[in-house]
């Protein structure tokens, strides 16, 4: 059950980062709303998925794929460059996180 609440953490830590981009500094009321209730329901869940998860992994897990994710929405649709080094280091960010992933398995 600790996994369902870390993947629900994520999706939320991921609407409230786009939710901070389309705030434009904190001057919409809707996208500003967003944020904080995203923010705080994801910190929220990733607390509880803390019971049954290591803090090392459910932390690499949860900023990992959420910059991840990120970065992708940030490049399919605001537009931003996706040059080699930029998707390369998504990669690296990627195979970190399997890798952390894969160690609790491993111990």
């Amino acid at each position: 059950m600790s996994a369902a609440y870390l993947a629900a953490a994520i999706v939320l830590e991921i609407c409230g980062t786009t939710s901070l981009k389309l705030s434009d500094g904190f001057t919409r009321i809707g996208p500003s709303g967003a944020v904080i209730l995203c923010y705080a329901a994801s910190f929220a869940l990733l607390s509880v998925a803390l019971r049954g998860i290591e803090l090392s992994i459910a932390y690499a897990v949860w900023s990992g794929v959420g910059t991840a994710v990120v970065a992708a929405i940030g490049i399919t649709w605001f537009g931003e460059t996706a040059g080699a080094l930029k998707l390369l280091c998504l990669v690296l960010i990627v195979l970190g996180v399997a890798g952390l992933h894969l160690s609790e398995r491993i111990s």
